[in-house]
């Protein structure tokens, strides 16, 4: 867990990886639960049968609940201690570039791509975001996260 005191250290390092997350494992429990939140209960989800008879040979996380993941990643990964609440913004940029079979590991790997000074002395940073599939050499998404925080 990487510590910055102020949100003008974490400023600094625009242009940089900032941070690695944790390792977090996607359950069938976590993507039924999902399915459930969403509505979205297609068999290549939800289906575990026919999930191992199709394309991807078992079920599969939906997208969106991978990208759902990136405040945990965010959470898991640093700290600025003088702030007082982060907010998601929104995304510039998705793109679900591989598969996510349960009981896959996921991390994500976050570079700070800008930090611009907004309202109330906070910051509006862009973020690529790149969620890892332990184990393979393509990430599943690759992501510009849009987050302001305010001291």
């Amino acid at each position: 867990m990487k510590v910055f005191e102020t949100l003008a250290d974490l400023a600094a390092c625009v242009g940089q990886e900032v941070a690695l997350s944790d390792w977090f494992t996607i359950t069938q429990e976590q993507v039924n639960l999902f399915a459930q939140a969403t509505g979205d209960h297609q068999w290549i989800h939800v289906d575990v049968e026919r999930a191992r008879q199709g394309p991807f040979g078992a079920p599969i996380a939906h997208g969106f609940l991978t990208l759902s993941l990136l405040p945990l990643f965010f959470e898991s990964s640093f700290v600025v201690r003088q702030t007082r609440m982060g907010v998601n913004y929104g995304l510039n940029k998705v793109r679900f570039t591989a598969p996510v079979p349960v009981g896959s590991r996921l991390r994500g790997r976050m570079t700070l791509l800008s930090a611009d000074p907004i309202e109330n002395q906070g910051l509006q940073m862009t973020w690529q975001m790149l969620v890892e599939r332990e184990g393979s050499d393509k990430p599943v998404c690759v992501a510009e996260a849009l987050v302001r925080q305010y001291p």
